[in-house]
């Protein structure tokens, strides 16, 4: 399995580690350090055509301009592990381009991940996962209530992490291009 990312820059990956570490100090949690980089996730796939994807990353990256995201208040995926989370505020130019990426990498993947599907993508920045308890996540919002996390920041990279031992790491990093006006280009037609 990799993911298909995009890291944050410095001021906001150091923001989200600081509250990463906050939230390992107070009640343990660091699950979510199996990925060291703090970033959203536009898709997951199977890793059989690595060279494919990285290819359609580039393309992607070369016709695509950055986007400046905000973000909003705490989420929760729910479950017996929850996923304590920043949401990401969709907008129309963050939906066409995961969309075109969505259906690019389903070209090219025979499996992508169900929880990325257009219809049902949530953006969002991951705070704690994998070693969570619904006890736990409902004290860690509580504690990190002090604060909105109406952030607004820019992304500037496509990113692909596989898997390595139990971390996911950087497997090629592609810069988008520094234009505010998306390109007309489609990545549907890339294979």
């Amino acid at each position: 399995m990799v993911a298909i990312v995009s890291l944050l820059d410095a001021e906001y990956s150091d923001k989200v580690n600081s509250l990463i570490y906050e939230l390992e100090r107070e009640f343990g949690l660091k699950g979510v350090q199996a990925t060291p980089y703090p970033h959203i996730t536009w898709l997951t796939a199977n890793d059989g055509s690595i060279d494919e994807i990285k290819a359609a990353l580039g393309q992607a990256a070369g016709i695509c301009c950055r986007f400046m995201v905000r973000t909003t208040g705490l989420g929760v995926f729910p479950g017996v592990n929850p996923v304590l989370y920043i949401p990401v505020l969709r907008t129309y130019a963050l939906n066409r381009f995961h969309h075109q990426l969505h259906n690019a990498i389903s070209n090219i993947s025979q499996e992508t991940g169900a929880y990325y599907h257009p219809e049902f993508w949530m953006p969002h920045l991951s705070l704690a996962l994998g070693d969570t308890t619904p006890e736990l996540v409902a004290q860690a919002m509580l504690y990190l209530n002090r604060e909105s996390y109406c952030w607004q920041m820019e992304l500037t990279n496509l990113t692909l992490l596989t898997k390595n031992g139990d971390h996911y790491l950087k497997d090629g990093e592609f810069p988008l291009l520094d234009s505010r006006e998306p390109s007309a280009l489609k990545l549907s037609s890339l294979k």
